[in-house]
């Protein structure tokens, strides 16, 4: 699951409803540092259990690296929240949801990044869109491997969908709460607090698609946009050899954050920033 530290917002950044031609997005947008050149702008999909929150501590270091970034909560997600019928979250409807984000954010080709299930997603709209290079300036896949989770992942998430019809997303909550002592009360709360605003009909269709994903790499291999997976370790989501060998498929630039963790955007955001805009830098001129 998707995890959290601080909730702490850079002076530079603002919560915004995005209205798309998909419907209107919770989004927390960030302006660069007006100090620097501009060099362009990266959306970020959180994964399963995740939100924008997820990528607040990184956002700091990219402003000041000149990037503008625009976090979103997908639909039925956190405060993109509201009930849609489950044909709503299927994979090819939720990848036509990002690239209606990034025309409305209207500031393309943008640099996409999606951490874990963000990434499944992230990945399918690529794919979907041809790479279109009016869209898409680079693809950045975080904590993501090439096909379903883990077997360990798997028997976690088939235990979750067995409880998801019978039991409310409150009463789920304590199962699925992490022990961190090094949590803030107010990080639990919120943390608590998404959970139960999430859609359902969104849970389970996340969950679902992260137990039989299938292997896209190499439909994805043959669009010619940059490419970068990271790997935050150690993480158990995805296994460590299945992520290298996708990343090598993809002749993706390969950028390794150990005591990331499943989430390296939190655990390791300054590290995890610097190589980004770094790969972003080499890939504007692409």
């Amino acid at each position: 699951m998707s995890q959290l530290l601080t909730l702490a917002v850079p002076s530079s950044a603002r919560a915004r409803s995005l209205v798309t031609s998909r419907g209107t997005f919770a989004t927390v947008d960030m302006a660069p540092d007006g100090s620097v050149p501009h060099r362009g702008t990266v959306v970020m999909v959180p994964g399963f259990m995740g939100s924008k929150e997820d990528f607040l501590p990184m956002l700091p270091l990219l402003g000041r690296a000149g990037y503008r970034v625009v976090a979103i909560d997908g639909r039925g997600q956190h405060e993109t929240g509201g009930r849609h019928p489950l044909a709503s979250y299927a994979r090819g409807e939720l990848s036509r949801d990002i690239a209606a984000v990034v025309e409305a954010v209207g500031d393309g080709p943008i640099h996409l990044l999606g951490h874990s299930y963000g990434a499944l997603l992230a990945r399918v709209a690529v794919i979907q869109t041809q790479g279109d290079p009016a869209l898409w300036r680079s693809l950045t896949l975080m904590n993501f491997g090439p096909a379903e989770v883990s077997d360990h992942q798997c028997e976690r998430l088939r235990l979750l969908l067995s409880v998801l019809g019978s039991m409310p997303l409150e009463d789920i909550w304590p199962f699925l709460e992490g022990r961190e002592s090094s949590v803030p009360d107010e990080v639990r709360t919120f943390m608590r607090d998404r959970w139960i605003a999430n859609d359902p009909s969104h849970v389970k269709a996340a969950a679902e698609q992260l137990l039989t994903e299938s292997d896209l790499t190499e439909g994805l291999s043959a669009l010619r946009l940059p490419k970068a997976v990271v790997s935050g370790s150690p993480d158990l989501t995805w296994p460590p050899d299945g992520v290298r060998k996708m990343a090598l498929a993809l002749s993706a630039r390969l950028i390794t954050v150990p005591e990331g963790g499943h989430s390296p955007n939190v655990h390791r955001p300054d590290e995890t920033a610097a190589a980004l805009a770094e790969f972003w830098d080499s890939s504007t001129h692409h």
